[in-house]
């Protein structure tokens, strides 16, 4: 009996050493996650109440898409946008979705823009885009985040 206890004894005395690993310090860990994370990409889009009950993140990521440029497009509809410019029939828009949920509309006008206005249509783009629906902005690891994307915006169905 004594040599199983003295056995048992001397086998925890050894085995502790298996077991006394070191712990990676909280820098080393952060920096091994910071490495880690994809900056570029954000885990969940931008998103609004009509398409919140999407659970397929692609599903949810078009009607977003969709419910923006339809919107732009119904909003600048009822302008002169199209009379004042016959010729212009597509205008990108540039949208910035900032975590507070506020957005911000900007036209983007090709090199050659001398032919537009463009303060004109800046000037109208902002004044029908005033009261646009509340935009829940995109989220990475849980936090809200600041995101861009430029929307092609047709003015003119032929």
């Amino acid at each position: 009996m004594k040599k199983a206890f003295a056995l048992i004894v001397l086998f925890f005395t050894f085995s502790c050493q298996y077991f006394d690993r070191q712990v990676p310090s909280e820098d080393a860990l952060l920096k091994q996650q910071l490495k880690e994370i994809n900056w570029n990409e954000i885990d969940e889009y931008p998103t609004v109440v009509d398409c919140e009950k999407i659970t397929d993140e692609t599903l949810r990521k078009q009607c977003f898409f969709e419910f923006l440029t339809q919107t732009i497009q119904q909003k600048l509809d009822v302008d002169t946008l199209t009379n004042l410019l016959p010729k212009l029939d597509t205008i990108e828009v540039k949208v910035t979705v900032f975590p507070n949920s506020v957005v911000t509309f900007e036209p983007q006008f090709p090199a050659d823009s001398v032919a537009y206005d463009t303060v004109k249509i800046d000037s109208i783009l902002h004044a029908r885009l005033i009261d646009f629906p509340k935009i829940k902005p995109a989220t990475k690891r849980g936090i809200p985040v600041k995101t861009q994307f430029i929307l092609p915006v047709i003015l003119k169905m032929d």
